[in-house]
């Protein structure tokens, strides 16, 4: 039996009205050929891919369709609203989702990711638009898990217009540059937590390699979504193994507990029977 075996059992990742093994979401753009990001996705582990409901998106130049691409009975799809910069705009596109996957009878129909950006340059999520978008969504039936920015108080709110996740940014999107503020983070996940333990955070976009994932993870998030970093990694399939396994590692590492940090050092053997002499004692 492996160690991993012996370890009690964790409790599946719960968004919306779906239950996942894997903690880690992955998105479908930007890799060179499907079939590239089909070996990438197998490799990453992860029960739940987002695609963006733009007909660009779905069906490259040479008219192949990326949805011939996925395997809709192993995978479920979680549409996102990338691109859109008012809430008319995503609201709409979240239904043109719906109605897809409803034509293909597919689970992932109930849900969405919803994103309404501010501008082109920063993609930093338009709070008042979010928050717009978010109630209508609900006020529709959708379970909306909402893309944010880092701030608790917008967080807060958004869950209380009814969101079945919360998403904070690590950093903007595409950056690469991991988790910026820490201390935002385990704010977000302190305060949608209280008096709720299960209710689901997952850190979202900024992720540039696997020790990024593990720090979200470590933080205590219940999961982590990515995309530019596998697709645009030098080997796609490779990278992809390393954030499941660095998924596994932070989720691992949060539930065992970390020791505190402390300003001094703590030896790690006793100091009786030491036989030269000891400075301080």
């Amino acid at each position: 039996m492996s160690d991993t075996q012996t370890l009690p059992a964790d409790r599946p990742l719960r968004a919306g009205f779906h239950g996942f093994a894997s903690r880690l979401i992955v998105g479908t753009g930007k890799y060179d050929t499907f079939e590239r990001m089909a070996a990438a996705l197998d490799a990453s582990g992860c029960d739940v891919v987002t695609v963006a409901v733009r007909r660009e998106r779905l069906v490259n130049e040479a008219g192949a369709s990326l949805l011939d691409h996925l395997d809709l009975g192993r995978y479920t799809v979680l549409p996102n609203t990338a691109g859109c910069f008012d809430a008319d705009d995503a609201v709409r596109v979240a239904r043109l989702g719906r109605e897809l996957l409803d034509q293909l009878d597919h689970p992932g129909k109930d849900w969405v990711k919803l994103e309404v950006l501010s501008d082109k340059k920063t993609l930093l999520p338009d709070p008042v638009g979010t928050l717009r978008a978010t109630e209508q969504l609900v006020a529709d039936g959708f379970a909306v898990l909402v893309y944010t920015s880092d701030d608790p108080v917008m967080a807060n709110r958004l869950k209380a217009a009814g969101a079945a996740a919360v998403m904070p940014a690590g950093s903007p999107i595409g950056s690469g540059q991991g988790v910026l503020n820490r201390n935002a983070i385990a704010i977000i996940l302190e305060m949608l937590k209280d008096g709720d333990p299960g209710y689901p955070v997952i850190v979202d976009a900024g992720v540039g390699c696997a020790s990024d994932v593990a720090v979200a993870m470590e933080l205590g998030a219940d999961g982590v979504l990515l995309n530019t970093a596998i697709a645009h990694a030098a080997d796609p399939v490779r990278m992809a193994r390393a954030m499941r396994d660095a998924t596994a590692a932070g989720r691992n590492s949060y539930l065992a507990g970390r020791i505190p940090r402390r300003l001094y050092a703590t030896a790690s053997s006793p100091w009786d029977g030491v036989i030269s002499y000891v400075p301080g004692e």
